[in-house]
């Protein structure tokens, strides 16, 4: 009889120090359960990445859909497609050459061979705000690339848009 009042005890703390941990974990992020509520939470949370991508990556140009267009039909610039093999070979834009990103950190410099330092380069992966595309540009301007830029939309804006695409397959 006394061990199931102790287990009764027992779980009632438990459940009091589950509830005031309930409490006070909304109130110290009441902001966000707020920003939840009202369906607001993406947009703030698509706001705070990209802030944080304005610090981290402060030093990439980057590329909207319009500005990749004009580049590409301007044909001086090397796309660089940094998506997997497979989805590259499927489609991608039009000229581009492959270069998943575990590749160029696997070998670095000897995949880049007879490219010049200074030729246009536009990294792109396939969704928008994609932190490898800004990771790749980043890793080519400490390879001493000197205009690499960033596509920020991604592939999939670019075939929605009805852009020139090919496919290896």
């Amino acid at each position: 009889m006394l061990s199931r009042r102790l287990v009764a005890q027992d779980l009632a703390w438990a459940g009091v120090i589950l509830l005031l941990a309930a409490v006070l974990g909304i109130w110290q992020q009441w902001q966000l359960v707020r920003l939840s509520w009202t369906g607001a939470l993406p947009a703030h949370l698509e706001q705070q990445r990209e802030q944080r991508r304005k610090v981290e990556f402060q030093g990439v140009k980057t590329l909207n859909l319009p500005q990749t267009y004009e580049i590409f039909q301007g044909g001086q610039a090397l796309f660089v497609d940094i998506r997997d093999a497979d989805e590259y070979a499927e489609l991608h834009i039009a000229g581009a050459v492959n270069l998943p990103s575990d590749l160029l950190e696997r070998q670095g410099n000897r995949v880049l061979e007879g490219i010049s330092r200074d030729r246009r380069i536009v990294v792109y992966c396939g969704l928008a705000n994609c932190n490898k595309g800004l990771m790749v540009a980043e890793k080519l301007q400490s390879l001493k690339f000197t205009n690499v830029s960033a596509f920020m939309d991604g592939f999939r804006a670019w075939d929605q848009a009805g852009y020139p695409a090919e496919t290896n397959k």
